[in-house]
């Protein structure tokens, strides 16, 4: 089966089997144990803790800037090494909170947070969102998708496309490789780890696409995604995700 059909398959499957268990477990907070009125809310004591990026970020990358600096500028890693995206921007600085939300997402198939997660990267992306052409998820080698059977980013991609308006579509990119899990590994060992492992499935010649993730660690699988679109003739391309990490001790695990 086709990636991108069993991940808007399991999309489907999980939303109603979600919705069966509200009958029976009544909903908790997406950062406790405590029980809300509706799926999806945070207490008000956590949701204050919360980190969400504001500006001044670097125009590029999205890293927080330590002041407001000239409209335009941006960090010391893009200013040496120019990524192969345009931009990319992330909701949340991906702290204690943020990783419970990515995990119950990505390990845990917890989906009754996307609606929220989808306003909060809308706020966050709204730039790229405006012009995009349509919004394509981060892909995932059909080996893991077949062991996980959901692709978090395509879940993300979906209830965003759907929340701003855009057309989104599954299988713009591909990869084509396994390769070892990211987790763990250095920048450089990252973008060596991904590198030629991506692919665009069709030409997209002059369209603006932005790549929907969970996590911006190094940035360099959104680096990879970026070359693909761009190889494929893509004109922009934008990155987007729930979160990023912005201190080296926070690296995803």
């Amino acid at each position: 089966m086709d990636p991108s059909i069993r991940a808007t398959a399991g999309f489907r499957k999980r939303g109603a089997i979600s919705r069966l268990s509200d009958l029976v477990w009544p909903p908790r907070s997406l950062l406790s144990e405590a029980i809300v009125d509706r799926p999806g809310v945070i207490e008000p004591a956590l949701w204050g803790e919360l980190h969400f990026l504001a500006e001044p970020l670097c125009a590029q990358c999205g890293f927080p800037l330590p002041d407001d600096p000239d409209h335009g500028a941006v960090c010391g890693a893009c200013a040496g090494r120019a990524p192969a995206f345009d931009t990319a921007r992330a909701a949340l600085a991906y702290d204690d909170h943020a990783r419970r939300l990515v995990l119950d997402l990505k390990r845990g198939g917890r989906r009754d947070g996307l609606p929220v997660f989808a306003r909060w990267m809308a706020a966050a992306g709204q730039e790229a969102l405006a012009k995009a052409d349509f919004l394509a998820p981060a892909p995932m080698h059909w080996t893991r998708l077949a062991v996980r059977s959901f692709n978090q980013a395509a879940w993300l991609t979906q209830t965003l496309a759907k929340s701003v308006g855009k057309s989104w579509r599954p299988g713009a990119l591909t990869r084509t490789k396994r390769r070892r899990s990211q987790e763990g590994l250095s920048a450089s060992e990252r973008r060596r780890n991904v590198g030629g492992a991506i692919k665009a499935s069709a030409r997209f010649e002059g369209k603006i696409v932005v790549v929907i993730d969970d996590v911006f660690t190094t940035g360099a699988t959104l680096e990879a995604c970026a070359r693909a679109l761009r190889k494929a003739g893509a004109a922009e391309v934008h990155g987007l995700t729930l979160a990023r990490v912005v201190r080296p001790t926070d690296i995803v695990r």
